[in-house]
């Protein structure tokens, strides 16, 4: 009983440790430039470039409040899971025989994502757009043939995405690029941040304010470092691509005036509303 005790000391002082080291970096936009930042105590420290690109403080600060936050990502790849929580594959798609063998890997526009508080559109023809409460992690240097032990060096940090998907267009669409990938379909944000396990974070959605997902990134089939070891076999990463975990549980319809809220630990919440486009 008293190894225990020591054991969960010496755990909560290492969690403690990863909380009080982890940064918070944001791209905002201000008088019509979008900057870099890293947020402290609601000041946002302009930055010279992304953070993972060694972006230095450039003197200039500004109010978090007094800003418009955007994407914290600026990707030119994006890549998503399909498939990667048992509770998702049961709960939406009746799968309970797990037999997967590799990551259901796909690509999407990177110019699907948008900001915090920006808007999600269903197109018109769109019956059957659902939510996907998801967590993204951004790589921090290029990444080609990644040893699977190695891969933890390449991920920078961690973020929020909604994975805006039309199932209807999803089941008959021969690819899933409109279905998951169209326009103003993946809100990612509000911070990046660096320092946390993002092996083991809990993740929650809420569907005009009411849980309807939620899980930890330890249940991911496969995790992250597999995710970067698997993708650099086939595909360069660069500094700022992204790769999101997959969803959990099910997901439902979300309809023009809904909101999305995706909290993950350590990290933030993510809002946004679905309108209807013309």
């Amino acid at each position: 009983m008293k190894l225990k005790s020591v054991a969960a000391g010496v755990l909560a002082a290492l969690l403690v440790t990863s909380v009080a080291s982890a940064e918070k970096f944001v791209r905002y936009e201000q008088n019509g430039t979008v900057s870099w930042g890293e947020l402290s105590d609601g000041t946002i420290y302009q930055l010279s470039n992304a953070p993972y690109l060694g972006g230095k403080r450039t003197g200039a600060s500004v109010p978090e409040n007094a800003v418009k936050l955007k994407a914290p990502v600026d990707p030119k790849l994006s890549f998503m899971t399909a498939f990667n929580y048992s509770s998702h594959k049961k709960e939406t798609f009746g799968i309970t025989k797990d037999t997967t063998k590799q990551p259901g890997l796909f690509t999407v526009p990177a110019n699907s994502i948008i900001g915090p508080g920006e808007n999600m559109v269903r197109p018109l023809g769109a019956k059957n757009f659902h939510y996907e409460a998801e967590m993204v992690v951004v790589i921090g240097k290029k990444a080609e043939n990644v040893p699977l032990d190695k891969a933890h060096e390449y991920i920078y940090g961690v973020t929020i995405g909604n994975d805006g998907s039309e199932r209807d267009w999803q089941a008959n669409d021969i690819q899933w690029t409109r279905a998951k990938g169209s326009r103003n379909f993946n809100p990612v944000g509000p911070y990046l941040v660096t320092g946390l396990d993002y092996t083991d974070l809990d993740i929650e959605g809420r569907h005009n304010g009411v849980k309807s997902q939620g899980a930890n990134s330890s249940g991911m089939i496969f995790d992250f470092n597999y995710m970067v070891h698997y993708i650099s076999q086939y595909f360069t990463l660069e500094p700022g691509d992204i790769i999101w975990s997959g969803t959990m549980g099910d997901t439902g319809p979300m309809q023009p005036g809904d909101t999305y809220e995706i909290t993950v630990e350590g990290v933030g919440t993510l809002k946004n509303k679905l309108v209807q486009g013309e």
